[in-house]
């Protein structure tokens, strides 16, 4: 703890080995993006449904799950919320999970493989805070993807093509 009662972030401690659980009600996914030619910024969140971490030691052994509840996007604009919903962008009544599923684990990076719109591809989260505190950690990785690659093409041009992906997950003892 530091001399303000809170935890002190750091990268370079690691968790005691053990399996965590994803605490939905203490993690977000954040996005920030663009729409109209990339003229215009937009920002929103999709809630985290849980997953676990299997910490390893040594940390190249640990295993990463989580889900993500696609249908919890919110941007605070409901018309544009019901079309990345829809079939059109997301289509949430078929691929209601976005998931991911770690593959190799470092202490500033996790590779793994993001599953969304029912496609699969590797991408690699850059770990950028890690706090301990008793019988738990906090987290918060960064990511880059091109939703095109995931399937979501419509609206090129007016939808932005790139997004910027926050999870900041609270992980504790399970």
């Amino acid at each position: 703890m530091d001399a303000t009662g809170g935890t002190t972030p750091t990268t370079s401690q690691t968790p005691r080995p053990g399996r965590y659980t994803i605490d939905p009600g203490g993690s977000t996914l954040s996005f920030r993006t663009t729409h109209v030619f990339g003229l215009l910024p937009v920002r929103g969140t999709f809630a985290l449904r849980g997953g676990t971490v299997d910490v390893a030691d040594p940390l190249s052994g640990s295993r990463i799950s989580a889900e993500v509840d696609a249908a919890s996007f919110r941007s605070g604009n409901a018309q544009r919320d019901g079309a990345v919903r829809s079939a059109r962008f997301l289509d949430t009544g078929t691929h209601p999970l976005i998931t991911f599923v770690s593959g190799e684990v470092e202490a500033d990076a996790v590779s793994g493989t993001l599953t969304a719109h029912g496609v699969s591809r590797p991408v690699r989260l850059s770990v950028v805070q890690l706090a301990l505190f008793e019988g738990g950690f906090t987290v918060r990785a960064t990511l880059h993807v091109d939703r095109t690659e995931f399937g979501v093409t419509a609206s090129p041009g007016m939808a932005g093509r790139r997004l910027d992906l926050t999870v900041e997950a609270r992980c504790v003892r399970g």
